[in-house]
């Protein structure tokens, strides 16, 4: 039993290990393309997230899990430092509470901003529902 205790532990570490090489090289990878990006002043989590590439919130996803508990600073000061001040406090709060470390809180709420049109999508347009009014001159 506790060979299997081990076993387990070992391989959870390897795969934290694991995710922080990933999320440390793909958010160096990516530092000058977030830090250009233009975001509406006073812009709100989900507006922030609208403006973000999938690949970067998956990154964050990887860096909390990697970094466990210790992912709260860490996730800080990288978002302060790329201009993401929305998403300094989720990322703090959601980093600090136990056991949701496994589960891709960032990507899920990226997937919800977009299908549920939550937040101003880049360029300030927000689409309607409605269709278009055509009118034909004759």
């Amino acid at each position: 039993m506790a060979d299997q205790v081990l076993n387990m532990l070992q391989t959870l570490l390897v795969l934290m290990l694991m995710a922080l090489a990933i999320a440390s090289i793909g958010i160096a990878l990516l530092y000058r393309r977030i830090r250009r990006i233009q975001l509406p002043p006073n812009a709100d989590f989900f507006t922030t997230l609208r403006h973000l590439p999938l690949m970067f919130v998956v990154l964050l996803d990887l860096l909390d899990f990697g970094l466990d508990i210790l992912a709260a600073p860490v996730s800080w000061l990288l978002l302060d430092r790329l201009g993401l001040r929305a998403l300094r406090n989720k990322a703090a709060v959601e980093a600090l509470i136990p056991f949701t470390q496994s589960l891709p809180t960032f990507t899920a709420a990226w997937f919800a901003a977009r299908v549920l049109g939550l937040g101003t999508p880049p360029g300030g347009y927000r689409p309607t529902r409605k269709p278009p009014v055509v009118i034909i001159d004759q």
